[in-house]
């Protein structure tokens, strides 16, 4: 019997495997109670091009201190600034990750911030 944590990373590998046959860049999220992480992953999986988190002080002081990163307001502004530093590393598509979590709550609003932001999945 799998515990929920083994559930979560059992359906993130099957997804990671379908990304990896498509050979693109792509949008790593992890989430935990308190912050929110993205990472832009290279297509051969080697690099990781850029990151973005609710940990950086400048997303810290925008959020209005400390206790404020697990929340679908923070996800968002997360979700901005990774599409941004996407743009400035010259990738427009990914395949978005979101490592095994539901698509719902944060993981939905990062996405759809990204999506507004101008990249394409």
């Amino acid at each position: 019997m799998l515990n929920k944590k083994e559930q979560r990373l059992r359906r993130a590998r099957q997804t990671r495997i379908r990304i990896a046959e498509q050979g693109i860049a792509r949008l790593a999220v992890n989430r935990t109670n308190l912050h929110i992480y993205a990472s832009l992953i290279s297509g051969d999986g080697a690099r990781i091009l850029a990151s973005a988190s609710t940990i950086e002080p400048e997303v810290r002081k925008q959020l209005g201190g400390s206790g404020k990163g697990g929340n679908v307001a923070a996800a968002e502004i997360v979700g901005k600034r990774i599409a941004e530093r996407a743009k400035a590393v010259g990738v427009e598509k990914v395949a978005f990750d979101r490592s095994g979590f539901s698509y719902h709550g944060r993981v939905k609003a990062l996405a759809d911030a990204a999506r507004e932001a101008g990249l394409q999945f």
